[in-house]
């Protein structure tokens, strides 16, 4: 018995996605678009400062330097201090530029812990002056 196909040779169906990416491209600029108008910011009129504005004609004075070397000694004008000595360093710079600041230098390698407890230290006696240098790249 024999079955006779309706078309001999009949080809694949082609599937036309041309349709299909047209709805897809417009779906996705719907979307973008309506992102775009959700994330706007509403523009302020302010009148921002200029940089002469803000210029100081008062000189900052130097910043103290302390030093934490990978031995976890205490540097202070590149000689070992002790903690008490750094203390009274720390007073008598603040006390004679009330404005001045006091900057810990301490080795890259050393654990964080230790420079942070030499730093808190440093807090106990200069207050809010006290900061951590960072190398800049």
């Amino acid at each position: 018995m024999r079955f006779k196909h309706g078309r001999q040779g009949s080809e694949m169906p082609v599937i036309n996605l041309v349709p299909l990416l047209d709805v897809t491209l417009t779906v996705l600029t719907f979307f973008v678009l309506a992102s775009l108008s959700l994330t706007r910011q509403p523009v302020l009129n302010v009148n921002l400062p200029s940089t002469q504005a803000g210029v100081s004609q008062q000189e900052m004075a130097d910043p103290l330097v302390i030093g934490l070397n990978p031995g976890n000694q205490i540097l202070l004008k590149n000689r070992p201090v002790d903690s008490a000595q750094m203390a009274q360093a720390i007073q008598s710079y603040l006390g004679q530029n009330p404005k001045g600041t006091v900057v810990l230098q301490a080795d890259r390698t050393l654990a964080y812990q230790e420079v942070v407890q030499l730093l808190g230290e440093m807090r106990a006696v200069g207050g809010d002056r006290v900061s951590l240098a960072l190398e800049q790249n």
